[in-house]
């Protein structure tokens, strides 16, 4: 049964026995004298990894289609958290949420935070003091004038967040009469389910998003015309749930002819007590029928091709503006979002495939595209930004570079473990605890917040339905997976680890 994997298990025991193991650059970091790249962030909000056709999946998406042409595929990256506020901080930081403090939302009904440090510079910070143009268009999530204070010098379209410190946290009490009409029988205008589907009023110019393109427009231009270099973020809150577009996007997948997953719907059995939990009134889907989960994926399919579009126009802004041939483009989702699978709707505390995987893109212009299937984190993702723009140090860096991968592919990091740490400490002011680790065999979830942890055959069951924590058969695996992640928690020196070794003799 486990033949297939002998090779893998070997690989971990070899893991775990050794004394330290961490991962190095083999390639030293660039002179401080080199050229500095431009450098542009895309990032979109809740962006799952398989609608994209350059993965297969359903949505045509020519625009990005091309820049993983002219990349490196990141085909199997990780969020830290799939949660907004937690991966994004991670991700500007390159730490985890225990040593930054922001591990779960903030200015959302319930949560204890209000910002991240602002201690914590991160990318920002480091890029202005390293002299470049730094400019942050659209959602930031981690506190009023984060990115003013850190150094961007644009800073546009911030949408709905707030910019006073401290403001009141938004609390969604107008959902709950909402939902509970649902059930009622009661629908929104054009008889849709607005807190899972809408079709916007006007077209593509008319939406929230499309204005937020012209300012990243506009930063483009002005950062074309600075002698600096420049590094750039644009953040979109789309395709996040839930799913409102305009036409065409409304229309353009017929509900009838979606294909479902395996896991579509599935019952959770023997599950963390926490999956059943109505976290936001949206997450109570006794409601939705056959056909509004349908209409819910056709409208995130249609919501992922007005993403190309958008993509799309702002690289052609690029090459309009003389910036695009040497432009070095990260493109990425804070975390995935869940459409069904387990019978799950946006996001919650579980480690499933469908949060904790994200698209990630890189470009060097200088490099030839490839891709990768090990794991990568956005942490790593940050450590080579980090070497690309020559920034100094800030502190303790989680990650490690992603440009031997980018140079020499899948072989940078033979022989070495293939796996990815993932959290869910807090949920909008709820404690979890959830730490997990993956391979691209197996994935292990502790739930120190509750007494059944999660072991999954991800070959077997790609789909995670069954819970094999208790299964005799995997008692070998199960022991390995949570030595490997007693291991993950000591590099990052995460203080759970301590409570882990106690729950984790249980399988040892």
């Amino acid at each position: 049964m486990f033949n297939n994997v002998s090779k893998s298990l070997c690989l971990m025991l070899a893991f775990v026995i050794a004394t330290a193991v961490e991962v190095q650059a083999t390639d030293a970091k660039p002179s401080k004298a080199e050229k500095k790249p431009n450098v542009l962030i895309l990032m979109f909000d809740d962006m799952r990894f398989d609608t994209f056709s350059y993965r297969g999946g359903p949505v045509h998406t020519p625009n990005i289609d091309q820049l993983a042409s002219e990349s490196t595929r990141f085909d199997n990256a990780m969020t830290t958290t799939g949660l907004c506020s937690p991966s994004r901080a991670a991700f500007y930081t390159g730490r985890w949420g225990h040593k930054t403090g922001l591990d779960d939302n903030v200015e959302l009904y319930t949560t204890r935070l209000a910002e991240l440090d602002p201690k914590e510079g991160g990318l920002l910070r480091r890029a202005s003091d390293a002299g470049y143009l730094v400019g942050h268009v659209g959602k930031w999530h981690l506190g009023a004038r984060g990115t003013e204070i850190r150094g961007a010098e644009i800073d546009l379209a911030h949408g709905h967040e707030p910019r006073q410190r401290f403001s009141r946290v938004y609390t969604p009490y107008s959902k709950v009469d909402q939902i509970a009409g649902y059930y009622q029988g009661k629908l929104d205008k054009n008889d849709e389910k607005h807190e899972y589907y809408m079709t916007l009023d006007g077209a593509y110019e008319d939406t929230v998003a499309y204005k937020k393109m012209l300012a990243g427009k506009q930063m483009l231009q002005q950062m074309a015309e600075d002698e600096r270099p420049f590094f750039g973020v644009i953040s979109f809150n789309q395709p996040h749930p839930a799913y409102r577009v305009p036409e065409p996007y409304a229309s353009m997948f017929d509900p009838n002819d979606i294909e479902l997953p395996s896991n579509h719907l599935a019952k959770r059995v023997f599950k963390p007590l926490a999956q059943d939990g109505i976290w936001w009134p949206w997450h109570d889907v006794g409601h939705m029928s056959d056909q509004d989960w349908r209409k819910a994926r056709a409208y995130y399919y249609g919501a992922i091709a007005m993403v190309d579009r958008i993509i799309g126009d702002l690289l052609q802004s690029a090459k309009d503006e003389g910036i695009y041939e040497d432009l070095h483009i990260v493109l990425w989702g804070d975390q995935g979002s869940m459409l069904g699978e387990h019978t799950l709707y946006d996001k919650g505390p579980y480690a499933y495939d469908e949060l904790m995987r994200m698209p990630l893109l890189m470009k060097n212009p200088e490099l030839e595209s490839r891709v990768v299937n090990r794991q990568v984190s956005v942490v790593d993702v940050t450590a080579t930004l980090a070497d690309w723009m020559l920034l100094d140090s800030d502190g303790d860096e989680d990650g490690h570079t992603l440009i031997p991968l980018m140079e020499q592919g899948d072989a940078a990091e033979k022989g070495q473990l293939d796996l990815a740490l993932y959290a869910y400490e807090w949920y909008n002011g709820s404690w979890f605890g959830i730490r997990a680790v993956r391979t691209p065999e197996f994935k292990f979830v502790w739930n120190p917040g509750d007494n059944r942890d999660e072991f999954y055959d991800l070959q077997n069951d790609p789909g995670e339905v069954t819970n094999q924590i208790n299964n005799k058969q995997y008692k070998k695996q199960i022991a390995m997976m949570v030595e490997l992640l007693k291991q993950e928690l000591k590099r990052v020196e995460d203080p759970s680890l301590e409570k882990l070794t106690h729950h984790a003799k249980a399988y040892l």
